[in-house]
């Protein structure tokens, strides 16, 4: 949870129970297909930079590549936000994608999340 924004670890800190029914209702839409882990996370990626979810964007390029997407895998995928989302859209979240696949992985996995 440390890499975590520390807003959102205040969040979980204050709110446990729904934090924790969070974590089940994306464990339950994780569960009920085929879609494997790394496919899950490139969608996320999308998703996120489709949202404008600077956050969301940067830790899901993280979980793709902990899941064995490659760099190019994540990098596709924010690229294709471009004909659905618009160039600024895709620009913001290659650059939110570039900051955090840019640090160590040592130092992104440090307190990670593993679910959903």
């Amino acid at each position: 949870m440390k890499s975590l924004p520390k807003t959102f670890q205040q969040f979980v800190r204050n709110y446990p129970a729904i934090w924790r029914a969070h974590e089940e209702l994306a464990q339950a839409c994780s569960d009920m297909g085929p879609l494997d882990r790394k496919t899950r996370e490139l969608i996320k990626v999308a998703i996120s930079v489709a949202a404008k979810l600077e956050t969301a964007a940067q830790r899901h390029a993280i979980m793709a590549r902990e899941n064995g997407a490659t760099k190019e895998e994540v990098f596709q995928t924010v690229m294709m936000t471009m004909t659905t989302c618009g160039h600024p859209a895709a620009a913001a979240g290659w650059q939110w994608v570039s900051s955090a696949l840019a640090k160590p992985a040592k130092s992104r996995r440090a307190g990670g999340r593993k679910k959903a």
